[in-house]
C-alpha cells in the first residue's frame, strides 16, 4: 500500500489508465484529465485552460515534465493561472489532431509535447510545443510567460477574442467542391518524380535530417516500378531499404527499428521504437521480397517480427505501443556502448570482428549534437554488407554471420541487465490492425507461423476491443474503452483483407465488409465526400478533421480509399468503389497541389486507374493442385490483384453470398481451376500450372 505521502502527492491522473498520464500523477500540478469536470472549473472560476499533449515515450515530453510539470515553482504559477489538461494524443488522437491544426496555423510548426492555452469552451488563443522553464535563445520560459497570459486573460479579454475568431475562421471547412471525377493515374507519375527530386542518392531515404522510413514511400514506388518499369524507383526502394538496415536506425543488438534517423546517414537515431512503425516498416520489406526475390529482405522481416514478439506482444496476444527513448532518464542510454565495455563481454577473435564490421571506436562513432564533439559512446551501425566485408577477408559468408550472430547473442544477454526503457502497454486497435496487416503479408509470403500471430492478435480485438458491434480505442489493464475513430475502421478493415488474403477464412472477408458499411454509415461526409477522422456522434471539439494527408502513418482516408476498391473487387459490389472515386474527387484538389505528400493515397488511386486483376481458385485448399494454383500466384509480385478461394462447399456457399459473381466461377469437370479477370475481362478458365502462369504474366 502507498504511504499517506505518497497518496497525498497523487493528482487526479492517479485514476486514468493511460500511461502517459500516469507519468504525472505525482506532478505538483493540479493536473485534470480531459473531462466535463475540467471544463465546467474553468467555467465556473473563469479561468483558461493549459492543454498539455504528448505521449509516454515521448523525449521531449520527459524533459518538459521533468524541468516544469514536476517543479514546484511552476506548478503553483500553473495552479493558479489555469486549470490544467493532460491528454495522451494516442488515446486521443482527435483532440491532438484538433490542436495540432491550431498550432501549425499558429506557429508553423508542430510536435510534441503540444501546449495550447484556450478558453473553457476548448477556443485556443495561444499554442507551442516544448516550452522551457527559463527564458532561453528568444523563447519566453513558463516562469514568464504563465504571469502574461493570466495578465492577458485578467486585462484584455478583447485582444484574446480576436484571436480566438481568427483561429475558428481559420479552421472553417473552406466549402470547396469536390471535382467532377477522381484524379488521373498521371499523378502518381508526379508523385514519383518528386520522390526521385528528394532521393538521397547516397544514403537512401529522402530529404536530409531529420530522415523519417516513411514506408509508405516505398510502396508507391515499388507498384509505380512494376507499372512502369521504371529501374530508377525499385532502385530507390533497394537502397533505402539496405541503407535502413545497416544504419543505426536499426537495433542491431535486439532488433527492430528505431522512430526516426537525427542525420541523414540513418546513424543517429530518436531511440523510440513505434509498434506502428514496426508495421509498416514490415511491409515495405515483405514488398520487396516479393518483388526481387533478395532473401535479405525477409531476413529483415522475419528480424522486425523477433523483436515485435518478444518486446511487444502481450500474453493475450495483443500488441502493445511502444518502447521509450529514454532510461534512467537518459535518451538512448540502454542501446549505446563503451568500447571497453565492449571489449569486456566478447571474445578476441569476436571483439576485431564485431568492432570493424559495426564502426565500434574507443573515442565513440557518434557526435554530441550541441558539442559536436565525438561522445566515447557507440551505436553499432554498418557501412558494409556482410557479403563485401566477408570478400574483403577472404572469409565465407556464413563462417562471418556465424561469428556475428555469437557476439550479438553475447551482447544482447548484457543489455539485457540494464535498466529498460519505459514500455507503453496500453493497446490500440488502430496500430494492432497495422501490425496484423503485416504480419498477414508475412505470412503469406516469407513465414507461415506469422498468420497465427496474425489471426491471434484479431482474436484479442474481436474479444476485448467491440462493444455492441463498434470499435473502442483502447486497451489497457482489461479495460477498454474510448470509442473508435476513423484509423481503428479503415486499419482494421484493411487487417481482416489481409488475413483472407493469406488463410482464405471466409469470416475475415464477412467482417471486413461489416466494417466498411460501418464506416461508411458513421464516417462519410455525405456532402463534400471523404471520411472524418470522428464519427458522427462523437465528441464535438472545435473543428471536426477530415484530411488525407499520409504523415509517420498513412491516413485514415488512404487507406479507406484502398480498401474500398479492394472490397469492390473482392466483392463485385461497386458501390464500394464509387465511395473510393468520390473520396479521390473530395481531395482531388489536395493530391494536384502536393501529390508527394499522399503517397498512400496514390497507393489507393493506383488501385483504382491501373491494371486490375481477380483471380478465383475452386478447388479444395488441401488439394496439392489447388495448393500449387495458390503457391503461383504468391510467386510473383501482383500488388493490384485479389483472390478469392471457393473451397468446399460450404466456404462455396460463403463466397457466392459475399461476392454473388462468383457463382459463376466453379471446377471445372470436377478439377481444380483458375479463373482470370484482367481489366474487367475474363479470361477462359484453366486447369494447367503453366498457362496459370502465362495469364498472370509469371511466365
Amino acid at each position: 500500500m502507498p504511504s499517506e505521502t505518497e497518496t497525498e502527492a497523487q493528482n487526479r491522473l492517479a485514476k486514468e489508465n493511460s500511461p502517459y498520464l500516469l507519468q504525472h500523477a505525482h506532478n505538483p500540478v493540479d493536473w485534470y484529465a480531459w473531462s466535463d469536470e475540467a471544463f465546467e472549473k474553468a467555467r465556473n472560476e473563469n479561468k483558461p485552460i493549459f492543454l498539455s499533449i504528448g505521449y509516454s515515450t515521448c523525449h521531449w515530453c520527459h524533459v518538459m515534465a521533468h524541468e516544469s510539470f514536476e517543479d514546484p515553482e511552476v506548478a503553483s504559477l500553473m495552479n493558479e493561472a489555469f486549470v490544467n489538461i493532460k491528454v495522451d494524443r494516442e488515446e486521443r488522437p482527435d483532440i491532438d489532431k484538433t490542436y495540432m491544426k491550431v498550432a501549425q496555423m499558429m506557429t508553423g510548426r508542430g510536435g510534441w509535447p503540444l501546449t495550447i492555452i484556450m478558453t473553457p469552451d476548448k477556443e485556443p488563443f495561444f499554442a507551442g510545443t516544448y516550452i522551457p522553464k527559463h527564458n532561453r535563445y528568444g523563447q519566453s520560459g513558463l516562469l514568464a510567460l504563465i504571469p502574461k497570459i493570466e495578465a492577458l486573460w485578467e486585462t484584455d479579454q478583447e485582444n484574446i477574442e480576436e484571436v480566438v475568431s481568427r483561429v475558428k475562421s481559420a479552421l472553417k471547412p473552406k466549402g470547396r467542391a469536390k471535382t467532377e471525377s477522381a484524379p488521373s493515374e498521371q499523378l502518381v507519375t508526379e508523385a514519383a518524380t518528386y520522390l526521385a527530386a528528394r532521393y538521397d542518392d547516397e544514403n537512401g531515404g529522402f530529404g536530409s535530417a531529420p530522415k523519417f522510413p516513411s514506408p509508405h514511400n516505398l510502396l508507391l514506388l515499388l507498384r509505380h516500378w512494376k507499372n512502369s518499369n521504371d529501374s530508377h524507383a525499385l532502385e530507390m526502394v533497394e537502397n533505402t531499404l539496405r541503407e535502413m538496415r545497416k544504419g543505426g536506425i536499426f537495433d542491431h543488438i535486439g532488433k527492430g527499428f528505431h522512430r526516426y534517423s537525427t542525420d541523414r546517414e540513418w546513424l543517429l537515431p530518436h531511440f523510440e521504437k513505434m509498434l506502428y512503425d514496426q508495421a509498416m516498416i514490415m511491409m515495405s520489406y515483405v514488398e520487396a521480397y516479393v518483388a526481387t526475390g533478395e532473401p535479405f529482405y525477409a531476413q529483415v522481416v522475419e528480424e522486425i517480427a523477433d523483436y515485435v514478439k518478444r518486446e511487444l506482444r502481450s500474453k493475450e496476444g495483443g500488441f502493445f505501443s511502444a518502447q521509450d527513448a529514454d532510461s534512467e532518464g537518459v535518451e538512448g542510454k540502454f542501446y549505446v556502448w563503451d568500447y571497453e565495455e565492449i571489449a569486456e563481454i566478447l571474445e578476441p577473435e569476436n571483439l576485431n570482428l564485431f568492432v570493424d564490421v559495426y564502426n565500434i571506436r574507443p573515442e565513440g562513432n557518434f557526435l554530441d549534437e550541441s558539442t559536436r564533439e565525438k561522445t566515447g559512446q557507440n551505436i553499432p551501425h554498418m557501412t558494409e554488407s556482410i557479403e563485401t566485408f566477408a570478400d574483403r577477408l577472404s572469409e565465407p559468408p556464413m563462417k562471418v554471420s556465424e561469428l556475428l550472430a555469437r557476439a550479438r547473442t553475447n551482447l544482447f544477454a548484457a543489455r539485457e541487465e540494464r535498466v529498460k526503457p519505459h514500455l507503453d502497454d496500453k493497446i490500440l486497435t488502430d496500430w494492432n490492425a497495422l501490425m496484423i496487416a503485416a504480419l498477414a503479408m508475412a505470412g503469406r509470403y516469407v513465414k507461415t507461423e506469422y498468420t497465427e500471430l496474425a489471426v491471434e492478435a484479431m482474436k484479442f480485438i474481436f474479444k476485448r476491443l467491440r462493444k455492441d458491434d463498434m470499435l473502442l480505442h483502447r486497451y489497457r489493464d482489461g479495460e477498454a474503452g474510448i470509442r473508435g475513430f476513423l484509423d481503428d475502421y479503415v486499419f482494421l478493415t484493411w487487417a481482416l483483407i489481409e488475413l483472407y488474403q493469406t488463410t482464405f477464412d471466409t469470416e475475415y472477408l464477412e467482417e471486413a465488409i461489416r466494417l466498411q458499411h460501418i464506416t461508411i454509415d458513421n464516417f462519410w461526409d455525405g456532402q463534400a465526400g471523404g471520411f472524418y477522422f470522428s464519427s458522427a456522434d462523437s465528441e464535438d471539439l472545435i473543428t471536426r478533421e477530415k484530411d488525407a494527408y499520409d504523415g509517420a502513418i498513412p491516413s485514415g482516408n488512404s487507406v479507406a480509399a484502398f480498401n474500398l476498391i479492394r472490397l469492390s473487387r473482392l466483392t463485385g459490389h461497386t458501390d464500394f468503389e464509387d465511395f473510393a472515386d468520390e473520396s479521390f474527387a473530395a481531395f482531388a484538389r489536395d493530391l494536384e497541389g502536393s501529390p508527394g505528400g499522399y503517397s498512400m493515397m496514390m497507393v489507393a488511386l493506383m488501385y483504382g486507374t491501373g491494371r486490375s486483376l481477380e483471380v478465383v481458385i475452386a478447388g479444395d485448399k488441401d488439394a496439392q493442385k489447388t495448393t500449387e494454383m495458390i503457391r503461383v500466384v504468391r510467386s510473383g509480385y501482383l500488388p493490384q490483384s485479389v483472390v478469392i478461394l471457393k473451397g468446399n462447399e460450404q466456404q462455396s456457399e460463403q463466397i457466392d453470398r459475399l461476392a454473388p459473381y462468383a457463382r459463376f466461377y466453379d471446377r471445372v469437370d470436377g478439377q481444380p481451376t483458375v479463373h482470370v479477370c484482367i481489366d474487367h475481362n475474363c479470361k477462359l478458365p484453366v486447369h494447367d500450372i503453366g498457362k496459370m502462369r502465362d495469364l498472370l504474366g509469371l511466365s
